[in-house]
């Protein structure tokens, strides 16, 4: 599933070419997504887009009317072609513009999402309870300190929770828990603060890293220009079970957390 960054690097790819461009049509050939795609080329046609943001790994298209709220889902992704470009199987929506350029939304798996909102971004239910965003101000050891107090779960379900802090997926919650020497298993509350400090700047720096790098491949992402990400080399842990770590050479152990494979150094990583 594409994460944070992966998103971002799409957000990042599309957005020069949809700001301050007129929507000329849009087109929904499969309204059977997660959620069935309301009626939107009435609200949407004519406008101009104003801005292309994310929030999580929700990507907010606005405009004056309101704004299409996008999920990649498990296997989406969004292409800026010439709006001549044959279709393809699983080419579900077209956002056209009047530059003669198209948003083409792919979605082999169909778990992926396009709504509206019309109210303020954060009254709308799936954004209303989210936390901050990881690589925000609002994001800091402070808080992240105070969030945790008192908290039984794992760690690692604490880091993937939205509700204290949004877009940190699997990859890079095995990633930073490995970088800050914290084992996935450890009880949150539990973890001290000095942790939890180096916890939540190296969420920043392998996050801003993986965007930077232009997110992590996948076998389901390509960005918005169709070239894969290039962070899988650089992953310590992920995807990594039974190999050496590359800190101390001990095998590295899998086990499963929360129904996501979590993999960890039993050496380097202390509960």
């Amino acid at each position: 599933m594409p994460e944070l960054p992966e998103v971002e690097v799409t957000r990042q790819g599309i957005a020069p070419h949809l700001e301050g461009n007129v929507v000329d049509a849009l087109i929904v050939r499969n309204a059977s997504l997660r959620w069935p795609v309301p009626e939107l080329a009435q609200r949407i046609v004519g406008q101009t887009i104003r801005a292309v943001r994310r929030r999580a790994k929700y990507l907010l298209i606005d405009t004056d009317a309101g704004t299409s709220i996008v999920h990649l889902g498990m296997s989406g992704s969004l292409r800026v072609l010439p709006k001549d470009t044959p279709i393809e199987k699983h080419d579900h929506i077209d956002l056209v513009l009047q530059n003669g350029r198209v948003l083409r939304f792919n979605d082999p798996r169909r778990f992926g999402a396009w709504l509206w909102c019309e109210l303020p971004e954060e009254a709308h239910p799936l954004l209303e309870k989210l936390g901050p965003e990881p690589l925000s101000a609002a994001f800091h050891a402070d808080y992240l300190i105070a969030a945790l107090k008192g908290k039984k779960k794992a760690i690692k379900l604490c880091l993937m929770d939205n509700a204290i802090v949004v877009g940190v997926g699997n990859i890079y919650a095995n990633e930073a828990l490995f970088a800050a020497g914290i084992h996935p298993e450890a009880e949150a509350g539990k973890v001290d603060a000095e942790r939890l400090t180096v916890l939540s700047a190296e969420v920043k720096t392998i996050l801003a890293h993986a965007i930077k790098q232009g997110g992590t491949t996948l076998k389901d992402f390509t960005n918005a220009d169709g070239k894969p990400g290039y962070f899988a080399q650089k992953l310590h842990v992920y995807g990594r079970g039974g190999e050496p770590c590359s800190e101390c050479g001990h095998l590295l152990s899998e086990i499963r957390l929360g129904q996501r494979t979590t993999v960890f150094c039993a050496l380097c990583q202390k509960k």
